[in-house]
């Protein structure tokens, strides 16, 4: 103060960045480089393929380890030599197989379920599994799963089979009685009925069914065939000769491989003026956040088909709870309007590869 003698000095936090300035700057940067990263088509030729076993080959379409991280669902294509067996393990995310060709099994906590092309077989969480195959041509198979999720909830653990999972030992140690007890039921209800869903799915089995956005598409994981995933769904889409999908748009991210054929797809933050991006067997697409979208398949002679794999059935119904009423699915009257009709088109047989 004047005439005390001593100088007052401004408190050593005023030239520091504001609560607000630190939360903003955090934010941006997360989103600018989240962009920087982002690639609509994946072709074969981006996707590193290396042993990672005695005839064990993998390789990482998205997520973290394949270079293009992702918030939700990631991909990779994984190849059997004949007679290969993988090293048996587990892990916290639950996973969903799609097979491209050849024959072999996965075991799941014990239970061996025989595969061929275009089957596919849920791995729960925490279920000890491993994969083989003893036919002359190997195979590959592609798998997705929620680990992005749970690598950000810091909950990602994968072990080996005969290790005890981190949870393991507290499940005996339970508090009876009161809300612990019920508490404690209830998660454990829901852990069983999650691991007594469906696990294999038998490509034949399932039936088409047309679509009103102009396609017809057949279940392979989802709740109304019995399956009992983390949210993980897989649905193969078939797009008729010369035909498309109609145009909408959802949060990310949805993926879609390519099983058979050529096309191209439309994506936009706007309903018109977006890009146009060509694809054709072995490629996928990653349709990230609100994107409009739209899949034509540009053959006149053949159908297309896409196998879409997701993680709406929990990650976008939470999202719809906490941002009600902001319409989080959409699918315009008069996009519906211009689709092909599903029932028209002089669809081939719908057979798997041999």
């Amino acid at each position: 103060m004047e005439g005390s003698g001593r100088s007052v000095r401004a408190p050593a936090h005023v030239d520091a960045p504001s609560h607000y300035d630190v939360q903003r700057d955090r934010r941006r940067t997360f989103i600018e480089r989240w962009r920087e990263r982002r690639q609509e088509v994946i072709r074969p030729s981006d996707v590193d393929i290396a042993t990672i076993a005695p005839g064990v080959l993998r390789g990482g379409y998205l997520g973290t380890d394949a270079g293009r991280p992702t918030r939700l669902v990631d991909c990779a294509v994984h190849r059997l030599d004949a007679g290969a067996v993988t090293a048996a393990h587990r892990h916290s995310w639950d996973a969903v197989l799609f097979v491209l060709s050849g024959t072999g099994w996965t075991e799941v906590d014990g239970h061996r379920y025989a595969w061929k092309p275009w089957d596919a077989v849920h791995l729960p969480s925490w279920a000890a599994h491993r994969h083989g195959t003893d036919d002359p041509r190997g195979a590959e198979f592609l798998s997705f799963s929620s680990e992005p999720v749970f690598e950000t909830l810091g909950a990602a653990w994968m072990l080996a089979a005969d290790e005890p999972s981190p949870t393991a030992g507290a499940w005996p140690r339970v508090v009876a009685g009161g809300f612990a007890d019920a508490r404690t039921s209830r998660l454990a209800s829901a852990a069983r009925a999650a691991g007594g869903g469906r696990i294999h799915t038998d490509y034949d089995e399932i039936p088409l069914r047309p679509n009103a956005k102009g396609t017809r598409s057949k279940f392979l994981v989802d709740p109304s065939i019995g399956s009992g995933t983390s949210g993980l769904t897989m649905v193969m889409t078939q797009y008729g000769p010369g035909l498309w999908q109609a145009k909408h748009r959802h949060p990310g991210e949805a993926v879609l491989y390519v099983v058979e054929g050529r096309g191209h797809s439309y994506f936009g933050e706007d309903v018109d003026g977006g890009t146009e991006y060509t694809w054709q067997a072995g490629d996928l697409l990653v349709v990230d956040h609100f994107l409009w979208h739209q899949h034509f398949n540009d053959d006149p002679e053949r159908p297309a088909r896409l196998l879409r794999v997701h993680l709406m059935e929990t990650m976008l119904t939470t999202m719809q709870a906490l941002l009600d009423p902001l319409p989080l699915l959409e699918e315009p009257p008069e996009e519906m309007a211009k689709a092909p009709d599903a029932t028209v088109p002089d669809w081939p047989a719908d057979r798997r590869p041999e």
